[in-house]
């Protein structure tokens, strides 16, 4: 593999922004898509757990209910794959025995050798109240959105993360309850479009020295 250089880097940041009007006729190809949903799935989460689950959105008319309940955000139904990011509200036990036994047929070990980290990691997630453990789910999935929207910058693809948008009505159009996750953020994915004045726009950051504090 061969890495970045600092100036590649900062290069692909400096060009990523939340875009906010994307080109309806462009798509993400398969294979960038499958890219980035494999990217995902390998994003880092506390105790590795992955107390996530993601909607692809992908029909025109589910966007479309969607879209009253988004602030009115056309990239919803805009972009090529809308992706809400939810967080699994059933992280207990048998979630943790579950993931337990998913490590070890992946590591090729027995789950008995992995009963000291199980012990770990049922003492810490048990130890918080049911709201408690979905606020730290909560936390793991944003690291999953940052994981996407990174890697889509390396591919020259554009996003914008959503938070406006009324998780009560998603969860009921998408019927996520009794899937037992919550919407907690989503994300539109695609291409910019040329009439978007954001994207030439220079970012508004605090300079380094002043978010940086040296110990």
């Amino acid at each position: 593999m061969t890495p970045l250089t600092p100036t590649e880097l900062l290069t692909v940041n400096n060009w990523r922004y939340a875009t906010k009007v994307f080109n309806p006729t462009r798509k993400v190809s398969p294979e960038n898509w499958q890219a980035l949903q494999q990217s995902i799935a390998l994003s880092p989460s506390s105790f590795g757990l992955q107390p996530w689950h993601f909607i692809v959105v992908s029909s025109p008319k589910l966007r479309e209910k969607l879209l009253p309940h988004s602030w009115g955000q056309k990239q919803v139904v805009d972009c090529s794959h809308y992706l809400v990011c939810c967080t699994r509200t059933d992280i207990d036990i048998p979630f943790i025995e579950k993931f337990i036994a998913s490590t070890a047929e992946q590591r090729g070990v027995t789950t008995d050798s992995l009963k000291g980290y199980q012990d770990v990691v049922v003492d810490f997630v048990m130890s918080m109240t049911e709201s408690e453990r979905i606020v730290w789910s909560e936390r793991q999935t944003y690291l999953a959105l940052q994981r996407l929207m990174d890697s889509a910058a390396l591919l020259e693809i554009d996003t914008c993360p959503i938070e406006g948008f009324v998780a009560s009505e998603y969860g009921e159009i998408l019927e996520l309850p009794a899937k037992k996750i919550k919407a907690s953020v989503c994300c539109a994915i695609g291409y910019r479009s040329e009439d978007d004045k954001y994207a030439t726009l220079a970012k508004s950051r605090y300079p380094v020295t002043e978010i940086f504090t040296e110990v």
